[in-house]
């Protein structure tokens, strides 16, 4: 089986349109397979440039396979198993920001440069006093970013819109507070400063569609089946959604193309929204999915009492305390979907990591929510809190040990009077949570469980 490449997949000549800060698995199955669906389906035109953005690795496959790679989404829709597969052939070319410096750097000079994406992780949005503009290239994404600015600013061409992906808050703001630091530090001028404000757009985002990456088990025979041997083939599901802060759609056609984008002036209900359904729901049913000992999010789905349990949390008390309720019920009906995906065996172990903090930001809102709204300690998420309190007691976790510590060597009443763990004093709930506790002694987890609701 010969392995995939241009003159298997052609395609026009296209200009340049967008430089990507990352050439990971997930940009190349969300952002590089919209622009292609853009291309086809709303003339976009335009050609992407993946940036290897960090010193180590290679970019050897994609440049042994042309930049050719296979989309593969599998996932449930309207309640039905599909598997559909896409030849991507958006992106023309990978480049080595430290081995191919120059070339690189040209294409900070490239006049139908557009757009800039990124996804460099959460710790790649950070600011580095000690880099220098001289650097070839500078380390952190956000050096590099205003090394090309600064590049096409002095060569009077036009501005860029740049969309963040790394899964912060505000992640446009705060790339955009990086390269003006940078600006400032390195005194490249108050005209710079100028066109840096006026020409430049940095915009928020928010992105969701899990991707799964390379299929190390199955790709023999889905190699076989899309006739072509691919080592960068690329697996997600089928739900996609990208919420972008600004409105660009004559230029980037996504929308005309059928995509599930959203050109908003406010990211934040959509992160709010996203949080609580999506996030919220992982994390109010993992411990007790644990003790009942269901090891992965979609055998929680088939058993009835975690099923009934989730349904419980997301329709009486999570989906009331959003602002569009339209919106919100459509997104709980497809992270419904999305959580039974037979081609997904999301662990509830991997999950589990780290769920302080996940409880507090994902959960806690809208217990609190709830209580200031007038209405009673909503019992399924206090029942969800005993829960990761039993669990933290009683089982190995990953978590910050000094938290893990106190969890395990104190009683309740101090767990929950602790701000230090959940941001706030949760002494209000000692009677909701102790009742919950002792009904997981006395009867069980199912038996407690169906009693919360």
């Amino acid at each position: 089986m010969d392995r995939l490449n241009a003159g298997m997949l052609k395609a026009p000549e296209r200009p340049v349109r967008v430089l990507q800060f990352g050439e990971g698995n997930f940009l190349r199955a969300f952002v590089d397979y919209m622009i292609d669906i853009a291309n086809e389906k709303a003339d976009f035109n335009g050609n992407v440039v993946l940036v290897k953005p960090i010193s180590f690795g290679n970019l050897d496959a994609f440049h042994q396979q042309d930049c050719r790679y296979t989309v593969l989404l599998r996932g449930l829709v309207d309640g039905k198993p599909v598997e559909m597969s896409r030849a991507i052939t958006s992106v023309s070319d990978a480049v080595d920001a430290y081995g191919e410096y120059e070339k690189y750097a040209a294409y900070a000079r490239l006049d139908t440069l557009r757009f800039i994406v990124s996804n460099t992780t959460e710790a790649g949005i950070q600011f580095d006093p000690h880099c220098r503009l001289t650097d070839r290239p500078a380390a952190p994404f956000p050096a590099k970013l205003t090394q090309l600015l600064y590049a096409r600013y002095q060569a009077h061409l036009p501005g860029l819109v740049i969309l963040a992906c790394e899964l912060i808050d505000n992640n446009g703001r705060e790339l955009e507070n990086c390269v003006r630091r940078y600006a400032e530090q390195w005194q490249l001028g108050a005209d710079f400063a100028r066109w840096l404000e006026a020409k430049n757009t940095f915009c928020n985002t928010l992105v969701d569609r899990i991707v799964t990456g390379y299929p190390r088990e199955e790709a023999a025979e889905i190699c076989a089946k899309i006739g072509t041997d691919d080592p960068l083939l690329d697996t997600a599901e089928p739900y996609h959604l990208w919420v972008i802060e600004g409105n660009f759609e004559q230029e980037l056609p996504l929308q005309a193309a059928g995509l599930n984008v959203v050109w908003t002036d406010q990211v934040a209900p959509y992160k709010k929204m996203k949080v609580r359904i999506l996030n919220g729901a992982h994390t109010a049913l993992v411990f007790p999915s644990l003790l009942c000992r269901v090891e992965t999010v979609g055998e929680s789905l088939k058993d009835k009492d975690l099923a009934t349990f989730l349904d419980c949390c997301l329709h009486r008390y999570i989906l009331p305390t959003l602002e569009n309720q339209a919106e919100a019920e459509a997104f709980a009906k497809a992270v419904l979907e999305r959580f039974a995906n037979p081609y997904i065996h999301h662990r509830w172990q991997s999950i589990a990591l780290n769920s302080i903090s996940k409880y507090t930001a994902r959960v806690l809102p809208t217990l609190l929510d709830t209580v200031a709204g007038g209405a009673p300690v909503p019992r399924p998420l206090a029942f969800s809190l005993a829960c990761l309190i039993e669990y933290y007691k009683t089982c190995p976790v990953t978590d910050d040990p000094k938290q893990t510590a106190f969890i395990k060597e104190n009683p309740l009443p101090a767990i929950l009077a602790n701000a230090e763990l959940w941001g706030t004093d949760l002494s209000f709930l000692t009677d909701t949570v102790t009742t919950c506790t002792e009904k997981l002694h006395q009867s069980g987890v199912r038996e407690a469980m169906q009693w919360s609701m």
